[in-house]
């Protein structure tokens, strides 16, 4: 399948990006919709999710991603891989984050990842970012006791903001003891890692637990 091109960056903040999604029916969406979830905010083409399916068949998969092409594009690949625990929707994931969550089934979602996300460099363009405090105090409601949260980023100053907002929030507990993870502890690497990791650049992880 030929790659679909988009823009790189979408502004989250335009007005066709506004409206919440509809909740989701997840007893259709899987066929066991009561495994653990792993949610992935920011799939991007959503290959990292592929590949984690087919290695944990007894966890469902749901990667989140606001460009809609990259969204059909991945979903007709889990469709042509036979993949039946893994799912993506288009969706701006500061509005629609709890309209997707609220009928999840309690103590599913088990997992997050954030990684690599548009760094927005320009302070003034600092509420176009993924991670906000709004958006971590909404996981906190969802997440299960115990689950995890993992975050990545080759930006140092958007991976100490990243943090930082998950830190201050008492629902969660940094899990590492230095300032950052030196390894990954998920067993597959996005694109974006595996291309900085080749120029070696420097990457900043940090691991959450739900308390």
């Amino acid at each position: 399948m030929a790659a679909v091109r988009v823009r790189q960056h979408v502004n989250p903040l335009a007005q066709k990006y506004q409206t919440p999604v509809n909740s989701l029916d997840w007893d259709k969406l899987y066929a066991q919709p009561h495994q653990p979830l792993h949610l992935d905010i920011g799939c991007a083409r959503g290959r990292f999710l592929l590949h984690m399916a087919q290695i944990e068949p007894n966890w469902n998969f749901l990667g989140l991603e606001i460009r809609e092409p990259l969204v059909v594009e991945a979903n007709q690949l889990c469709s042509d891989w036979g993949l039946t625990n893994l799912h993506y929707l288009f969706c701006n994931v500061n509005r629609s984050l709890n309209a997707l969550l609220s009928s999840l089934p309690e103590g599913t979602l088990q997992r997050v990842t954030i990684q690599f996300p548009d760094p927005w460099f320009k302070t003034r363009h600092a509420k176009r970012r993924i991670v906000q405090p709004e958006l971590v105090s909404d996981l906190a409601k969802y997440v299960a006791a115990g689950g995890v949260v993992f975050l990545q980023s080759d930006i140092e100053f958007l991976a100490i903001e990243m943090r930082d907002i998950f830190a201050q929030n008492p629902a969660f507990q940094k899990l590492s003891a230095g300032e950052w993870l030196t390894e990954n502890p998920l067993p597959v690497s996005t694109e974006r890692e595996i291309a900085t990791q080749n120029k070696s650049e420097p990457i900043y992880r940090a691991l959450f637990i739900k308390r």
